[in-house]
């Protein structure tokens, strides 16, 4: 695991309590050499209609703010 992986993880556990109180997560999947970030969104999340509302606000967001580099985060089934 490089750096910039390891930076991702720790922003996704600073998102995770956030999703586990609505009884979700979100799991780390891989990250492209051109800054995507895939992640796999379960338990609540996984069949939540506002999901991709998390996603973007909530995921996407705090890492690109946490993590310089990451331009994209997409939910793989």
């Amino acid at each position: 695991m490089n750096e910039l992986e390891s930076r991702v993880l720790k922003a996704l556990d600073n998102v995770r309590p956030y999703l586990k109180a609505d009884g979700g997560d979100v799991e780390f999947i891989s990250l492209t050499e051109d800054g995507i970030v895939k992640v796999k969104l379960v338990g609540a999340c996984s069949s939540c209609p506002m999901s991709q509302m998390t996603l973007r606000a909530g995921v996407e967001r705090a890492l690109i703010r946490e993590v310089p580099g990451i331009r994209r985060v997409e939910a793989v089934l």
